[in-house]
């Protein structure tokens, strides 16, 4: 695979490829990367071209990018040479002597053999396929889609490192601004539409896809293999070619390259033709023999080529659930297949653990040694997981013997990958469930182990997969390397174990204390039990696992499964314990839980949960250590040095949490505890009991923090999961295991806000269903014929989703293949078992798995119309979750599956089966670690900082796995988030394409993350004046969710308010009624988003010049904003100017109708009302969290707090002089350019501020005027006159120009502008800091400059002006009610940026506008607003809107 810094001229993910490397903050980078410089490439054949190289590339790198080029495609078996002489392909460039920028590297055509005359027939295989994005799902892999839904391309798009010199988009000089232009949403996307968007709009076909024939067929010619005599000559083998001016010919391949030989298809003669020479490329031959191959072959060369992003293979195939149109496509290519081509060039069996090891041994101490120590272990494991498929798929397809020869628990070996279902431990503990449950917490507990890698050099794990194809799980292991014999005299065996006996070598110890330092990262006891013999066995880890020296002299540790500990809820206690313990602690078994118990024994606590227990045992500890300290005299008594009482604190508070240490606070957790079995030795019966205890805690905090907690940030919306595995990744990052789904839908349906939670619930439901029914098709399929299995599966697929379905007709069918294929009797009968179950059986088993499992006992109901009834479950989102989890792959069309009358999924409609497979994912150390660096640089609202680290973790993930990665996708997109707030929107698109075709291909073109990443690329687009292109991307985005999950769900909100910004018009309103209507039932009635929806309501009705609804709607945000920020925040000043704007334009409009028309020329809306594309650009920004919306009510409750305990401490202590005071706040505390804003003595700093002043002069100078005793004039009007008229406009209800209007403009007028904080607002532990200098605003435009303390720091018109790229930032720890959602769950995405809320970036404008709404970083006490009136920047830092009053 090609090394993706090659890349980096091509519109890499980071803008400037070599700038990456050069950052202020990779010095590392800087010392070891020579940097980047051009060569001239010249070869025979080929025009002189110029190539961007790296100083650390070897030359074979050079020659992979060269051959990777289009116009050197299909040349294989060169070299580069430098002034004659031919480079060495493993030296450096950085070492070659007088290669200097500029210089000229000449191709050299090497000689081939047998071997590489194959691979460049391959080669040229390739090329003549061209590969389409539909291709793809012929073998089951998720496609890109974005070039046919854009026909753009991301190498068309301006260069990432060019930014744009103006983010303002008038609709004079905006191309896609123009009506005729606007492409309409169809008509199935549209809110409300009640039918679900055709199928085939899932994956449209691409028009300019379409593949010229160059030849009728290109085989291997039936005189292979050569014969003696013409061996000795060098006759490597013959290719049959068959032209399309119908010509056959025979060519023979040789060692200087291919030509045309005299053999026909009755007379082999292999001697050359005459007047043929000899070619070193076969497609320059075949131009010679064939003209029209030549043509096609010029055409195909010039055909839109796909982006790196799209032509790379990925790292691990992605399932697309759904295939080709058609079923009974022929995938006979015209040449010959890749079989027959390679079967000559199979490499040996790898040694998967050896090379892995290998790897992972390599040389890490500089920074590119781990960039080339993370790509080969990413590679290694990618080749081991592909190999682990292929066999898993070989060994139940029946191709490969066992090699133990037993029934009952096969083994196999193929291409180096141990296969087998599973070990007699998981048998022993549920039968086949538990077997299953084994191989899944041994491929965990691998994962596990393998993150500690940093921390415990020396102790290894076997590379792992687990494979489930055709209802069978196989797990998949590299062999141990014990099995491979032994070296002569190498010590190995088992030294670590329950079984392992006493010994004691210099070995053993050092096994020990690699093990000790992994218990220690897993917080896992160590803990002695009693041994076989008698005597006790000290472990530190589960009793199963096992340590040995294998003969390659490495430590490993195997049989892991049961590495964290046992979950007491779900544990078969004796009925002593559950009387003593268990019941007086309401922590025995989970609530609904037969006496039975748990299908299987093998419920384990998840590794997150351990760490957010023992998390919040430190907490606890640290109250309990200050209580106690303040009961004994204080704590700075107490901390004293010498002062027994806070020692005597320490003890106490470990006794109080349960920590295992007197002294200190440490928790750890014992793995053996609750193992059936396993007997401790007597004298830890007390620890025992303790771990018990702790157990017991562990699991009832799931019950009584973690669920409360996710519900808590579901209803926030901080978490929005889109699908079923978005809600189990939501699920697992608590630590809460899948078995508590029924445990989610009871808290559920207890809580008081499950109206809210529905969206949850829907999911939690058709999870429970899915997973059962899952299970159930397991079984179901490994008795089927091979014969069978497409009519299996689509009459399963029937009775899962179609009500009653009658299995005779579903069986009728194979019965009549049968007869046909000359089976009968009882042989028949036995095959066709599966036909006769109905859907009212299946749903049977499904309720009773679910009452096992899930201790669901009511609510699933008999069929699948219950869900969609109750529930609101969409068939077609079931399918998708159920064909994804099993494997199945269905024929691209549309499915009616109400249909009753008729199966509506029948055999032909079965594509494929595929192997579903769940593997190790391997980090990128460095570059994860600058990834989550600039994650925190973004928190902190270090802009050009966290700009300059994602670049440059950008292009280390390119290094390591060329982007193809979730972590790696997430981060490009934060990069394109910070270059457009930087203002490069230019940038911002470029690096957004690629994001969304990484998305497709590495999660899946309709995964949650995907949606996403469509709704940023659109408001990217939007930036850049594509506003045609910007509205497709948010219809796919729609259409998606539509199919996925459907349109009750609250994300649907942000992609129809974005829509109603990009479009015009009544279906714009129609988006943002939808819109409102979807955050007034997910967010709440006095959410900010739903204010926001109000004003963005308000605004298209100006332009609608419906001025009455717009009023409604501008006093609903009002009010809101009334109540949630107060009279006298710059949020609440804005929308009362606005609807005193609006207002005062329906006075003129009523005033126009009454005097007959007079001046209805003038009464159109005003620019001022009418959204500039801007502030409609801010708006789509804010909507979709690149600005974030945020508000804390926590910290505006500490706040109230803080003012009430200082109103009361000045009234117990009343000083002689009290300062003036303006709504309980000193007026002292104002800064000088608030007292300027509120005497109106402000000036516009830019030009979109001119501009909006010069628009709104006439209704904006009263309200800037510091003399409220002055009337209000409406055009020259007495305020009298226009009140009187406002009334009848507003049918007699009450308006803010009326006269509450006129005293709270009175209080704007003397008031400050602005609220500022009275004191020092901390938030866990920091000082909160606000910079604000607005001005009121009107319809989203500043009318006054933001000032920093001379007065002199103004915005540009294009972008902030922000010194050093920092922006306002305060320090809180508390999460915002409003912070930036999590969509998809995912990592894909990934936990870390997350966590940050995709940075939790401050709102600074690019244009000087502002949007009506207040915007801020998950960490700020107060909403800011979010026009370029942050924070008032001071080199680099912000300049304090007050002085410490404290």
């Amino acid at each position: 695979m090609k090394d993706n810094s090659k890349k980096a001229g091509k519109g890499q993910g980071v803008p400037d490829g070599q700038a990456a490397v050069n950052g202020k903050n990779a010095e590392e980078v800087k010392q070891e990367d020579d940097g980047s410089f051009s060569v001239k490439i010249q070869g025979p054949g080929l025009e002189p071209f110029e190539l961007q190289v790296h100083g650390f590339w070897l030359v074979q790198d050079v020659v992979l990018a060269v051959l990777g080029r289009d116009e050197v495609a299909p040349r294989t078996s060169l070299s580069l040479a430098l002034s004659g002489v031919t480079l060495e392909p493993l030296m450096e460039l950085q070492q070659v002597k007088g290669l200097k920028p500029g210089a000229t590297l000449r191709l050299v055509e090497d000689p081939y053999s047998p071997r590489s005359a194959r691979a460049h027939l391959a080669r040229v295989q390739d090329l003549l396929r061209a590969e389409g994005p539909h291709d793809s799902l012929r073998d089951g892999r998720s496609p890109s889609i974005l070039n046919t839904l854009t026909h753009t391309h991301t190498t068309d798009a301006p260069p990432a490192g060019h930014s744009s010199k103006s983010l303002k988009r008038s609709a004079s000089n905006t191309k896609t601004d123009q009506p005729g232009q606007e492409t309409p949403p169809p008509e199935y996307i549209l809110p409300g539409a009640t039918e679900l968007p055709p199928l085939a709009t899932l994956l449209p076909a691409d028009p300019h896809s379409e593949v010229p024939t160059c030849l009728l067929d290109l085989s291997l010619s039936c005189w292979n293999p050569p014969p003696g005599p013409r061996k000795l000559q060098g006759d490597f083998l013959y290719i049959s070619v068959h032209t399309r001016e119908g010509r056959h010919c025979d060519i023979t391949s040789c060692p200087r390259g291919f030509f045309l030989n005299r053999s026909t298809a009755e007379v082999f003669d292999p001697r050359p033709a005459p007047s043929s020479a000899v070619c070193h490329c076969l497609s320059d031959l075949l131009s010679q023999i064939s003209p029209e191959f030549k043509q096609s072959l010029t055409a195909l060369r010039n055909r839109k080529q796909r982006s790196s992003e799209e032509a790379l293979a990925s790292l691990y195939r992605v399932l697309s659930w759904l295939g080709p149109a058609s079923a009974t496509h022929s995938h006979r290519h015209t040449h010959s297949s890749p079989l027959a081509i390679q079967q000559h060039i199979t490499p040996e069996t790898p040694d998967w653990n050896e090379e892995l090891q290998a790897a992972r041994d390599l040389p890490h101490k500089t920074l590119e040694e781990r960039l080339q120590r993370d790509r080969a272990i990413q590679q290694v494991n990618s080749a081991f997981v592909w190999a682990a498929t292929q066999g898993a798929e070989t060994v139940i397809d029946g191709c490969v013997e066992p090699i133990n020869g037993a029934v009952d628990d096969p083994a196999f070996l193929w291409s180096g990958v141990f296969l087998s279902q599973g070990g007699a431990a998981g048998t022993l503990l549920g039968g086949e469930r538990g077997k299953r449950a084994a191989q899944r917490l041994e491929l965990r507990a691998v994962q596990t182990y393998s993150k500690l890698e940093v921390e415990r050099q020396g102790l290894h794990t076997l590379p792992t997969a687990v494979v489930d194809y055709r209802g069978v799980r196989l797990s998949a292991q590299g062999l141990a390397p014990g099995l491979q014999g032994s070296e002569a005299g190498a010590p190995r065996g088992l030294l670590y174990g329950y079984a392992a006996g006493p010994m004691e070598n210099p070995h053993r110890r050092k096994l020990l204390e690699l093990l000790a330092l992994s218990a220690k990262g897993l917080s896992l006891q160590r803990h002695a039990v009693v041994g076989p013999t008698g005597h006790p066995v000290p472990l530190f880890t589960s009793v199963d696992a096992q340590g040995l020296l294998g003969a390659d002299g490495r430590y490993y540790v195997l049989d892991v499964f049961r590495t964290m500990p046992a979950d007491a809820n779900y544990q078969r206690a004796d009925e002593e314990e559950k009387s003593e313990e268990g019941k007086a602690e309401g922590m025995g078994q989970v609530e609904g839980e037969e006496a039975h118990g748990f299908p299987h024994g093998l419920c384990r606590l998840r590794l997150e949960l351990v760490k957010a227990f023992i998390q919040n045992k430190n907490t606890q500890f640290t109250k309990r250590v200050r209580e106690r300290m303040e009961e004994n005299g204080g704590v700075e008594e107490c901390v004293k040095d010498g002062d027994p009482r806070g020692a005597e604190a320490v003890r106490g508070a470990c006794r109080d949490v349960g920590s295992i240490s007197d002294i200190i606070f440490e928790m750890r957790l014992n793995p053996n505890v609750f193992t059936p079995g396993v007997e401790f030795p007597s004298s830890e019966t007390a620890v025992i009991q303790h771990q018990k205890t702790l157990l017991r805690e562990a699991g009832s905090f799931i019950l009584t923090h973690q669920i409360p907690a996710l519900l808590e940030d579901c209803l926030h919306c901080r978490e929005m999961p889109i699908d079923g595995a978005a809600l189990c990744h939501v699920l697992h990052e608590k630590g809460i295991n899948l078995r508590y789904l029924g445990q989610l839908t009871t808290a559920i349906s207890q809580s008081e806000d499950k109206d809210r939670l529905r969206h949850i619930t829907r999911l939690a439901y058709s999870e429970i269903v899915l997973r059962s029914a899952k299970r159930i098709f397991n079984n179901f399929l490994q008795p089927v014929e091979v014969s069978s299995l497409s009519a299996a599966v689509s009459h399963f697929l029937c009775c899962l989703l179609v009500p009653h379905h009658n299995p005779a007709s579903a069986g009728e069918e194979p019965k009549k293949r049968s007869r046909r294929r000359g089976r009968g009797g009882a042989g028949a009968s036995d095959s066709l078992a599966w036909s006769v179950l109905s859907g009212n059986e299946l749903w049977s088993l499904i309720g009773q798995d679910a009452k096992v499992t899930y201790g669901l006992t009511e609510g699933l109901g008999t069929s699948a119309d219950h869900l969609v009834e109750h529930y609101g479950v969409q068939k077609m989102s079931l399918l998708r979750e159920f064909c994804l989890k099993t494997g199945i792959q269905l024929r691209l069309r549309d499915y009616i599956l109400d249909n009753r009358n008729k199966a509506p999924i029948g055999p032909d409609d079965v594509y494929n089966i595929l192997p579903v497979v769940k593997h190790l994912t391997m980090t990128t150390q460095d570059a994860s670690r600058m990834f989550h660096a600039a994650q925190g640089y973004l928190q902190k609202g270090q802009l050009d900082r966290a700009y300059e680290q994602l670049k440059e973790a950008a292009y280390l993930f390119g290094r390591v796995c060329d982007d193809l990665h979730p972590e790696a996708c997430s981060c490009l997109s934060l990069l394109a988030k910070a270059a457009y707030l930087q203002g490069r929107p230019a940038e911002a698109r470029s690096v957004q394409l690629r994001v969304v075709v990484i998305s497709e291909r590495v999660l899946g073109f309709d995964h949650p993350n995907t949606i996403k990443q469509y709704a940023l690329l659109a408001v990217y687009l939007y930036a850049g004046g594509e506003t045609s292109l910007a509205q497709r991307c948010l219809y796919r985005a729609r259409l998606l969710l539509l199919l996925v999950h459907g349109e009750d769900h609250p994300y649907i909100a942000t992609l129809d308010s974005s829509l109603g910004l990009v479009l015009q018009g009544k279906q714009s309103i129609q988006f943002l009624q939808n819109a409102l209507k979807i955050n007034t039932f997910f967010r709440g009635p006095m959410d900010v988003k739903t204010a926001l929806n109000h004003h963005l309501l308000a605004q298209k009705m100006c332009v609608a010049e419906d001025y009455r609804g717009a009023m409604a709607h501008e006093r609903e945000a009002l009010t809101m904003f009334q109540n949630k920020c107060g009279e006298d925040h710059p949020q609440t000043k804005c929308s009362a100017e606005f609807l005193k704007a609006i207002t005062q334009q329906a006075v003129r409009v009523e005033r126009s109708l009454r005097q007959g028309g007079a001046e209805l020329s003038d009464s159109a809306a005003p620019e001022t009302l009418a959204p500039s594309a801007d502030t409609t650009l801010e708006q789509l920004a804010l909507v979709n969290g690149i600005l974030k919306t945020s508000y804390s009510e926590k910290l505006l409750q500490f706040k109230e707090k803080l003012r009430e305990q200082k109103a009361s401490e000045e009234a117990a202590d009343p000083k002689p002089e009290t300062p003036d005071t303006v709504n309980g706040e000193q007026a002292e505390e104002k800064t000088t350019t608030e007292e300027e804003v509120a005497e109106g003595e402000t000036t516009p700093t830019d030009g979109a501020a001119q501009e909006m002043t010069d628009q709104i002069s006439e209704s904006h100078a009263e309200e800037t005027s510091p003399k409220p005793e002055t009337p209000d004039t409406v055009n020259g009007e007495q305020a009298e006159e226009k009140t009187t008229t406002e009334e009848e406009v507003a049918e007699g209800e009450t308006t803010p120009t009326d006269g509450a209007a006129q005293e709270m403009t009175d209080q704007i007028s003397e008031s400050h502008a602005e609220e500022t904080p009275s004191t020092e607002e901390k938030a866990n532990g920091q000082l909160s800091t606000t910079a604000n200098g607005e001005s009121p605003i009107l319809n989203g435009n500043c009318s006054a400059s933001d000032t920093d303390e001379e007065g002199g720091a103004g915005r540009n018109e294009d972008q902030s002006k922000l010194t050093n790229g920092e922006v306002s930032h305060t320090a809180n720890g508390n999460q915002s009610d409003d912070a930036e959602p999590k969509v998809n769950g995912v990592s894909g995405s990934h936990d870390e940026e997350d966590n940050t809320k995709d940075g939790a970036l401050p709102a600074v404008s690019k244009s000087g506008s502002k949007v009506g709404v207040s915007t801020e970083t998950d960490t700020q006490s107060e909403a800011t607003m979010i026009n370029g009136g942050d924070s008032i920047m001071t080199n680099g830092e912000v300049a304090p809107a007050l002085q410490d009053s404290k």
